[in-house]
C-alpha cells in the first residue's frame, strides 16, 4: 500500500484519482492547491506525489521546486499542457513522470507502480542489480551502485531519476540498436499508451547532461537509439 498525495484544484480529478487508488489499497490524502501541497508535505511523508501544474495560490511547477527543498518523494506531474517545452522544464525540476489530460485511471496507477519500482531498486543498492557496477569510457564515469555520474572528474548534478534509468539501461545494452517502443516499456515500466514524445524529450535532457559524450547516444531513424562505444 502506498501513502498518496494527490494535488489539484479539480474536485473531480482528485475524486477519480481516489476511486482507483483506494480500490488498488492505497491510502489517498487531497490537496487543492500547491501551497496546500507544501504544507502537507512538511507535515508528513508520502511514498509518491501526484501533482497538477496550473493551480491556485502556487502553482505545479513552483510547489515541486520548493517540495525538491526538504525531500526526494517521487512527484508524477499531471497536466492538460503536454508541450514539450512544459515536460522538460517539470523534468528538470526532477519529476519522476509526465502524465497528459485526459488520462487513463489504470495507466495513471501502472505509471505509480513503475516508479515505486524504481524507488525499491535504488531503495536496495544491495540488490543484483546494482551490485559493484561502475562504467567507465574514456572521461565519463557511471556508478549504477550511487547513481552518480561523472566527466572528466567531476559530478553531473541536475539528472532526474528517468534520465539515470534511461542512462542505466542503454549502458548496459550499449552496441545494441533499441528500439523506441523496447526503451519505453523496459525504462518506464509498463506498456506504453500515448505520445512517445515522452522517450525524446528525455533522450534530449540525457544528451544535455552528457555533454561530450552526448555523442554516445546515437540517433536510428525510423527504429530508435543505440549508446555506442564501438
Amino acid at each position: 500500500m502506498y501513502n498518496i498525495l494527490v494535488v489539484d484544484d479539480e474536485e473531480k480529478i482528485r475524486k477519480l484519482i481516489r476511486k482507483y487508488a483506494e480500490f488498488s489499497g492505497h491510502k489517498v490524502t487531497e490537496a487543492a492547491d500547491g501551497m496546500e501541497a507544501v504544507s502537507l508535505c512538511r507535515s508528513g511523508a508520502f511514498d509518491i506525489i501526484i501533482m497538477d501544474i496550473m493551480m491556485p495560490e502556487l502553482d505545479g511547477f513552483s510547489a515541486c521546486r520548493e517540495i525538491r527543498r526538504f525531500t526526494d518523494t517521487p512527484i508524477l506531474m499531471l497536466s492538460a499542457r503536454g508541450e514539450e517545452y512544459d515536460k522538460i522544464s517539470a523534468f528538470e525540476l526532477g519529476i519522476d513522470d509526465y502524465v497528459v489530460k485526459p488520462f487513463s485511471p489504470k495507466e495513471l496507477m501502472l505509471r505509480i507502480e513503475a516508479i515505486m519500482k524504481r524507488v525499491r531498486r535504488s531503495d536496495n543498492p544491495d540488490g543484483p542489480e546494482n551490485r559493484n557496477e561502475v562504467f567507465a569510457f574514456e572521461g565519463l564515469k557511471v556508478d549504477f551502485t550511487a547513481r552518480l555520474v561523472y566527466i572528466d572528474g567531476e559530478r553531473v548534478e541536475g539528472m532526474s531519476p528517468k534520465e539515470y534509468d534511461l542512462l542505466f539501461y542503454m549502458i548496459r545494452n550499449r552496441n545494441i540498436a533499441l528500439t523506441r517502443e523496447k526503451l519505453i516499456t523496459e525504462v518506464w515500466g509498463y506498456d506504453f499508451y500515448g505520445d512517445d514524445r515522452t522517450l525524446d524529450t528525455h533522450i534530449k535532457l540525457l544528451r544535455k547532461s552528457l555533454r561530450e559524450y552526448a555523442k554516445l547516444i546515437v540517433t536510428l531513424r525510423g527504429v530508435g537509439y543505440r549508446f555506442e562505444t564501438k
